[in-house]
């Protein structure tokens, strides 16, 4: 593996043609996972994904995966300042899966959120089409290792100090879920395409040596 220094602009630039590249034969969305931890900002780069595709004229719909977790009887109930219950019980990766990634593979309508965390109750948001050849960005953190489908999988990766330094205070309680994930999951060995971010404004990305 190689390190391939890049500006946040060229970096968005190499995304952006990997995605605009992907296509599926029947004509239903390509569904992308954006996957870090909070303090990586895997929503800065798929606002920045939105913005170049939607000059490509690609349709592109961005969902994040904060709005769809659980109520908070389940994701609450050891406490709201637990890290294995934020590993194991906030993310309602059932309901991502069959109100967004399956219909979107299929061209149906996706739900763009589900639960409002503020309020705890459903969004009652309405279904969203995506045409045919479409673009699904999902960004948030620990999706990978779940089974979620995807056609490229995106990981925005921090170093432990990295991450440490830029989380802050009060959320310093999930530092342990994080380092959980990367033993347990290795993020970095199961994502395509993954982003050093230790420094925002010169990030990097991993990349296989030819062979």
């Amino acid at each position: 593996m190689t390190i391939a220094p890049l500006s946040p602009d060229a970096l968005l630039d190499r995304l952006t043609e990997t995605v605009h590249g992907l296509r599926r034969p029947d004509g239903g969305s390509v569904r992308v996972l954006l996957d870090g931890a909070a303090a990586a900002r895997p929503d800065r780069w798929a606002d920045g994904l939105v913005d170049r595709l939607q000059r490509l004229s690609r349709p592109v719909l961005r969902v994040s995966a904060w709005d769809f977790l659980k109520p908070a009887s389940v994701r609450l109930e050891r406490g709201r300042t637990d890290p294995d219950a934020f590993y194991d019980d906030w993310l309602d990766a059932g309901t991502l899966v069959r109100e967004v990634l399956a219909p979107a593979a299929v061209g149906k309508p996706v739900l763009p959120t589900f639960w409002d965390v503020a309020t705890d109750r459903a969004t009652r948001a309405a279904r969203v089409d995506l045409p045919p050849g479409g673009v699904l960005l999902v960004d948030g953190p620990l999706l990978l290792g779940r089974g979620l489908p995807a056609e490229l999988e995106v990981h925005v990766a921090l170093s432990a100090g990295a991450l440490r330094r830029q989380t802050p205070d009060d959320e310093a309680w999930t530092l342990p879920a994080y380092a959980r994930y990367v033993d347990e999951v290795d993020p970095e060995s199961l994502a395509e395409i993954v982003v050093l971010a230790d420094h925002p404004d010169r990030p990097a990305l991993k990349v296989a040596d030819a062979s």
